[in-house]
């Protein structure tokens, strides 16, 4: 399994992985590893703020591609009349 390969489907939409797996899955990467130092500690906690940050924006773009594709329709809609 390769990280290029899955992001490049994802990007072209060919995969069928959502991207909220995919942060999930790195949610549970980083929650699975154990600091053995300060500095170590200090990252993984830096990885999840990081990773909250991501969540909170890829489920915004994913509203907003809700909200444009709910608006699409409708212009489609209203073309057809």
């Amino acid at each position: 399994m390769s990280l290029d390969r899955d992001w490049r489907e994802f990007l072209l939409n060919e995969g069928e992985k959502h991207i909220l797996t995919y942060i999930q899955g790195l949610q549970e990467i980083i929650d699975k590893m154990k600091p053995r130092t300060v500095s170590e500690d200090r990252r993984l906690v830096l990885a999840n703020q990081h990773l909250r940050e991501v969540r909170r924006h890829a489920r915004r773009m994913l509203n907003e591609n809700a909200e444009l594709q709910e608006k699409l329709t409708l212009l489609e809609e209203s073309k057809e009349d």
